[in-house]
């Protein structure tokens, strides 16, 4: 399933390259468009790989374009791809192998390897499992929807759809991930089978009011993270980023304050702090971060 938004060279590509799978079933491809218009050049009724491509019936937003596609689909599996990324040979065929070897299984996920700005970086989780607790304590970004395949029933009738209600849609990945986790650890194999093109032109940036608007709702949702204390201090932490990144300086520093009393230790407190300060830019924290494959 790809949600796209205005993406046409990159979705080709993507699509392009789930089709190629060597995975021996049917690898049925579900392109949702959200917000833009259907390109229906993309359709085949390939019995083997064919792709439809529909509009999202559901909540304008990312979200809302997942749900559209798990929706329509009609096999077993689910499988999420978004619209910049690539899935690289053997990832389908390892992945459906895993969630076979393992009957209790939901959802099973990948390393990735990071491309931005002509420097690539793999990004392996050190782990065959991840329960619930591992999540809180940290976002884990190797974990990225694009290397998601989920059992259908655990969807419909499980831990269910992605929630829609998210402000922006934004973190919606990291709150579907945290759902998932509390139903039954989450697998993940230890090789990068994705590659995931970081850009500027992303639809989030910049949207700083979103992203802490988004972020507080996650803290809100979850009270699971006063278990963590340093996983709240890094969620308390990107508010106090995405505040200051916004000109709120006076919110910067009360969410500062809160992250370095869960934990001093946390960065992004200390980032947060030199951007309100206007000793740096955000952008630049964030290039830095990127050309590193890591994220704020």
């Amino acid at each position: 399933m790809v949600p796209t938004r205005d993406r046409p060279e990159l979705l080709r590509d993507t699509v392009a390259a789930i089709r190629d799978q060597d995975y021996p079933g049917v690898v049925e491809v579900v392109v949702v468009h959200d917000q833009s218009t259907p390109d229906l050049t993309l359709a085949s009724d390939d019995p083997d790989r064919p792709v439809r491509v529909i509009g999202n019936t559901r909540t304008a937003g990312l979200a809302g374009a997942r749900n559209s596609g798990i929706l329509a689909a009609t096999g077993t599996l689910v499988a999420f791809c978004d619209d910049d990324d690539r899935w690289l040979p053997g990832k389908l065929r390892a992945q459906v192998a895993a969630l076979a070897a393992d009957p209790t299984g939901e959802f099973v996920s990948c390393g990735i390897r990071v491309s931005y700005d002509g420097t690539t970086t793999d990004r392996i989780l050190d782990a065959d499992r991840v329960p619930l607790a591992a999540l809180l304590r940290d976002r884990m970004t190797e974990l990225h929807p694009s290397t998601f395949l989920i059992r259908r029933s655990a969807l419909i009738g499980g831990f269910g759809l992605v929630d829609e209600e998210i402000p922006g849609s934004y973190a919606e990945d990291y709150e579907f991930l945290l759902r998932a986790a509390r139903s039954a650890p989450l697998v993940n194999l230890r090789t990068p089978y994705v590659l995931v093109r970081w850009h500027k032109r992303s639809y989030f940036a910049q949207r700083w009011d979103t992203i802490a608007t988004a972020l507080q709702w996650l803290l809100e949702r979850y009270p699971e993270f006063a278990t963590q204390p340093a996983g709240e201090a890094r969620v308390a932490g990107q508010i106090a980023f995405a505040q200051a990144a916004a000109g709120h300086r006076r919110g910067a520093l009360r969410w500062a304050r809160h992250t370095l009393a869960r934990n001093p230790r946390e960065p992004r407190a200390y980032l947060a702090l030199a951007v309100a300060s206007r000793a740096v830019r955000p952008d630049t924290v964030l290039r830095t971060l990127h050309r590193r494959g890591r994220g704020i």
